[in-house]
């Protein structure tokens, strides 16, 4: 089963969502039956169509995200005017220049035409192709859901006082098995937890959308502004047209998606290069930070190292960035510092071979001299 297409299925991620997907489904169709039969009313044949509807749509928007997938970039991508390839970033992997707004995903191992997250839950990214369809999935998803825990929250108060129910002449009775219940409080515990963290996600998606700017491009502005002196003039963000617009990017008419993921609009006053120039800049003033340290302690990996202090296991970085480990006489290019972490680049001895990046824990390196007194600083730490 997990070969071709339905390999991206085969994943913790999609396999659990369709899970929790199917026992609400089922919980809340058993309820229904019983609180409200479609048979016998107007009311309960438009509540079971309603959540069939939302159901459906849900499953359909879900598998459409994560099989249609994000759009990717061609592999060896150069733009059509060789001049425009200054204002490119180049991917290594790829061995092709990024577009505007795409983005390197190491999880798919692939350009993603306007990247705005790796999502687990569908084993793909979120980009310009798919991206009408995950959130749709997350719209109906919450409706779905919502009235899902109300239906069954009301099975469960009807369940728990049917005598008093029967005694004044309610039809349709509402009884639960000892499995059929624990099945219920489990289901109505889903459902509300979907709610709340895909509700969320909804809020930031529909954000996103409305502004024409996806997660990574929310840090590259932030930088952006934050890197820039008071006399500087002031960064405009290309691509936000007005949130009717921005909206149309996104959601069109005729459920297509909308332009080739290369070319994009852009407000009066800025180009196609706009954003990619930005990056460029930020990326020259984070090599210009870099900092080399030397690897003076193993480390395996693991993303709760214990043995290198319970405030190092304690305090991990809240990124699902990967863990590098580190053997000792190993040099590190850092460029992210926290308190008990470091982010960095092995230096390889092949310079064909593959870059290693990810965070480990600073007491296993020390800096290498010339950057003031931070080496006597990192050697206490260790010693």
């Amino acid at each position: 089963m997990c070969f071709g297409p339905l390999k991206r299925l085969c994943h913790w991620g999609p396999l659990t969502a369709l899970g929790i997907i199917k026992i609400i489904s089922f919980m809340m169709v058993h309820c229904s039956n019983m609180l409200l039969p479609p048979t016998a009313s107007f009311l309960g044949f438009l509540n079971m169509i309603t959540f069939l509807l939302c159901s459906g749509l849900t499953i359909y928007n879900f598998l459409s995200s994560m099989f249609e997938g994000p759009g990717y970039l061609p592999f060896k991508w150069l733009p059509e005017y060789a001049a425009d390839e200054a204002f490119l970033q180049f991917c290594k992997i790829c061995e092709g220049f990024k577009a505007p707004r795409s983005h390197h995903c190491r999880k798919c191992g692939r350009c993603v035409l306007k990247m705005d997250h790796h999502c687990p839950w569908i084993n793909n990214c979120v980009g310009h192709a798919n991206h009408a369809h995950f959130t749709l999935f997350l719209f109906f998803s919450v409706c779905g859901c919502i009235q899902a825990a109300v239906i069954m929250s009301i099975s469960l108060y009807r369940a728990f006082n049917k005598i008093w129910y029967s005694n004044y002449g309610y039809e349709n009775p509402v009884q639960f098995t000892v499995s059929t219940l624990a099945l219920t409080v489990f289901a109505i515990g889903l459902a509300i937890g979907v709610v709340l963290s895909v509700g969320a996600l909804f809020f930031f998606q529909i954000r996103a959308i409305l502004r024409n700017r996806t997660g990574i491009e929310d840090w590259i502005l932030a930088k952006a502004i934050l890197r820039r002196e008071p006399n500087d003039p002031t960064f405009v963000y290309p691509y936000n047209l007005g949130w009717k617009e921005n909206f149309k990017q996104v959601f069109s008419f005729n459920f297509e998606t909308v332009g080739d993921g290369i070319t994009w609009p852009v407000v009066k006053g800025c180009n196609q290069y706009t954003l990619t120039i930005e990056q460029k800049e930020q990326k020259q003033e984070k090599r210009l930070r870099t900092r080399p340290y030397l690897v003076c302690k193993k480390y395996s990996g693991w993303w709760f190292p214990i043995a290198h202090g319970w405030r190092v296991c304690l305090s991990p970085p809240l990124s699902d960035e990967p863990r590098i480990p580190l053997n000792p006489s190993e040099t590190i290019n850092v460029t992210r510092w926290r308190k008990y972490w470091l982010f960095g680049e092995k230096v390889p001895d092949d310079p064909s071979a593959k870059r290693l990046r990810g965070w480990f824990p600073r007491c296993c390196v020390i800096e290498i001299g010339g950057y003031g007194d931070t080496v006597s600083n990192d050697v206490k730490k260790n010693q």
